[in-house]
This record gives C-alpha cells, sequence and structure tokens, in this order.
C-alpha cells in the first residue's frame, strides 16, 4: 500500500475494525516514512464465470438491469429491486467462493423474484430457463401454485 502523501511503498497497520454488515475491513494505517496517518477499505473480490467461460467481477447493477426488465410494467419499485439485488449479492456471497457460476447468480434472483412477483419471476424464468414451450410455462405455473397453496395451508394451521 503506497502513502497517499509521500509515495513511500509500505505502511503499518495501526487499526482494524469490520463494517457493521462484515462485508468491509476498514483499516487505519501510518507510514513509517513521512509518519502521516491514512485509512484504506479493503472488500473480497467475487468473480463470476459466464457461460463462455470468461470472468467478470459480480456486479449488482447487472442483475438490477436483468430483473428490471423481467419486472417492466409490474407494481415493483426501484427500492424493492435494489433490496433485492442487495438480497442476491448478500446470498451469492455467502456461497463462500471468490468465483461463482452466473448460474448460481441466476438461481439466487429466482427465490426473490419469485416473492416479489410471480408475474416478473416467470418472465425471468422463462429466459433464464430457457423455456421453449407452453408446457414449460404450465409447468412452472403449477409449481408456483403449489407452493402458495402450501403456504396458505401453513398460515391457517398456525
Amino acid at each position: 500500500m503506497h502513502c497517499p502523501f509521500c509515495r513511500h511503498t509500505d505502511s503499518r497497520v495501526v487499526d482494524s475494525r469490520t463494517s457493521d454488515d462484515g462485508a468491509q475491513i476498514r483499516r487505519r494505517r501510518q507510514c513509517p516514512d513521512c509518519g502521516r496517518r491514512f485509512s484504506t477499505i479493503e472488500t473480497a473480490g467475487l468473480t463470476v464465470l459466464k457461460r463462455s467461460g470468461v470472468s467478470e467481477p459480480f456486479s449488482r447493477s447487472k442483475v438490477l438491469v436483468g430483473v428490471r426488465k423481467a419486472c417492466q410494467g409490474r407494481p415493483v419499485t426501484e427500492d424493492d429491486l435494489a433490496l433485492l439485488a442487495q438480497r442476491v449479492e448478500e446470498s451469492v456471497r455467502s456461497l463462500g467462493i471468490a468465483e461463482v457460476d452466473a448460474h448460481e447468480v441466476g438461481m439466487a434472483i429466482l427465490g426473490p423474484l419469485r416473492n416479489l412477483d410471480e408475474v416478473a419471476y416467470l418472465r425471468f424464468a422463462s429466459v433464464y430457463q430457457a423455456f421453449e414451450s407452453l408446457e414449460d410455462f404450465e409447468a412452472a405455473i403449477t409449481l408456483l401454485r403449489a407452493e402458495r397453496a402450501t403456504l396458505d395451508r401453513l398460515a391457517i394451521d398456525h
């Protein structure tokens, strides 16, 4: 770590603290050459391995773009989308691996999107899971209905 004041190539860590959500570490550093102090923030990198074999950094904004298309014309707010993207990132990071397959990112989107809006979920799933026929849609709708019926029964039982 270069000192931002004198460009010395070394620094000493004086204090370290994690952020509230634990995703970052804030380090207070001191330059051994000029003696001035500065702060750094460290985050763990997360890379997505795409089907083409190319790796790229995880992007919450790319999640938002894909989900926003599925939610077009639906009663979903930008705040809802931002929260969904945050949940997806947290879910993917919780896997504990530095490079995650793009398929895993898509799978992490499906659950929160289904809870947010079922129509948007079907739109996203139809593209993501490459629905090829009416039967694919019917199977997805049947599954949604079965899950909803189960949730309704659980709510009545309690």
